[in-house]
């Protein structure tokens, strides 16, 4: 009897479990498995479209696989690196990029890449964060604003016909200015310190690096005031003759250091 009715608890056990085991394996079917590279592709661009990026990856992953070889692969990765860095994957949308280019040098989509590329360490910035504080681009760490630029320049360097190109040369102009204007915001730093050999030397990049920017009018000032400080009279009178010649409307002659206008977190 005993037998029995360990014999009845088994196999209901057993029961129980293939039926465990069935729902699992509806529950993880891949419906995609059987798609053809093209309805895989119709499915990721609709999710795409309807901001549903993250969805649209996987998607995108498997017709790599699937289309290997084809122009729609290509496509498939510069449109995965498009939906990851719309997700917020800015380091997975590089990765992704900087193989497309590496794989496929001679692609059509090139110039695209390369303006994806820039766009995405151009908007590498704090979120919500940064619009509280109202921090930009100058006050921030510079080696993803560096990167962008050279992504950016490569591009009109390369494809100066390039549909992107325009759009890319005017975000050239802005991360130049903001570069200029970090190495200010640096030089100011240590101006205020006492530090005045450090701000000569940050306000001396500003003007050798990125010439021809309205950050320079300001760089040539604190390289005035700061020798001014140091009583290296002969240095001053120097770097203020040249801040005459290139700005001899300049307020800063007049009027010295403009208020501050930085956010209200700023401590220096």
């Amino acid at each position: 009897m005993l037998r029995a009715k360990l014999s009845v608890v088994c196999a209901c056990w057993l029961a129980g479990a293939l039926l465990l085991l069935t729902g699992c394996s509806s529950v993880t079917q891949d419906k995609a498995a059987d798609w053809s590279p093209e309805k895989l592709y119709a499915e990721a661009k609709d999710e795409m479209s309807s901001g549903g990026y993250e969805k649209a990856i996987p998607y995108l992953e498997k017709l790599e696989g699937r289309a290997a070889g084809t122009p729609l692969a290509q496509q498939a990765q510069v449109d995965k690196a498009y939906a990851q860095y719309k997700s917020g994957e800015a380091a997975q949308a590089l990765a992704t990029l900087e193989r497309f280019m590496k794989l496929h040098p001679a692609s059509p989509a090139l110039d695209y890449a390369l303006y994806l590329k820039g766009l995405v360490n151009f908007n590498d910035d704090l979120g919500m964060l940064n619009y509280i504080a109202r921090q930009d681009l100058s006050e921030r760490d510079q080696k993803a604003a560096k990167e962008s630029f050279e992504a950016f320049k490569e591009l009109v360097t390369r494809f100066p016909e390039s549909r992107y190109a325009p759009d890319s040369r005017l975000r050239m102009t802005y991360i130049v200015n903001s570069l200029a204007s970090y190495e200010l915001h640096v030089a100011r730093y240590y101006y205020a310190r006492g530090a005045y050999v450090a701000a000569i030397n940050r306000a001396q990049l500003a003007v050798s690096d990125y010439p021809n920017v309205p950050a320079v009018e300001e760089a040539l000032f604190i390289i005035v005031k700061a020798y001014d400080s140091l009583g290296m009279v002969q240095l001053r009178d120097d770097a203020r003759r040249v801040l005459e010649k290139n700005y001899p409307q300049s307020d800063y002659l007049t009027l010295g250091f403009k208020p501050s206008s930085d956010p209200w977190w700023k401590v220096w």
